[in-house]
């Protein structure tokens, strides 16, 4: 498996794999074009030259960031790969400077593991709820869990 910086050709096959997720309201629709616009936010997992997972870390403040359409192929979850793109992000962050990393999640146990700790939605909605919760089928009845990571 090799994490690289995917290029505006991956974006068909980036949309592919996150599909189902937004299909079932896990993850958060984006377009081609909002895609192609974050294209260097994200890490992407390649193997045999086929993506497998990828993950955005969005920048909000100078000391917060975003794991976000955090997404690992269905055939291939429970093998690393999430866990290598979020040591990706997690260095990238550091390089970066930014002191915390947020992230809203179904899957908070995979999270926790990586040292995220819950935290309460209220605290981080002035960053979220305006850009990206007001687009989702859930809004306002957001059952997420918010998690923070401390770098």
């Amino acid at each position: 498996m090799e994490l690289l910086k995917p290029k505006l050709t991956d974006v068909d096959e980036m949309q592919k794999i996150i599909k189902p997720y937004i299909d079932e309201g896990i993850i958060l629709y984006r377009s081609d074009d909002e895609v192609a616009n974050m294209i260097r936010s994200y890490t992407i997992a390649k193997e045999n030259s086929a993506i497998i997972g990828f993950a955005a870390l969005y920048i909000f403040t100078r000391k917060l960031g975003e794991a976000r359409s955090f997404v690992v192929a269905k055939e291939h979850q429970a093998k690393g790969v999430g866990n290598a793109i979020a040591q990706k992000l997690i260095e990238e962050a550091k390089f970066l400077g930014l002191e915390q990393i947020l992230t809203l999640t179904y899957r908070a146990s995979f999270f926790k593991r990586l040292g995220f700790k819950e935290t309460p939605k209220e605290e981080i909605w002035g960053h979220k709820v305006w850009e990206d919760c007001i687009r989702c089928k859930h809004f306002p009845i957001c059952d997420e869990t918010a998690l923070i990571l401390a770098i």
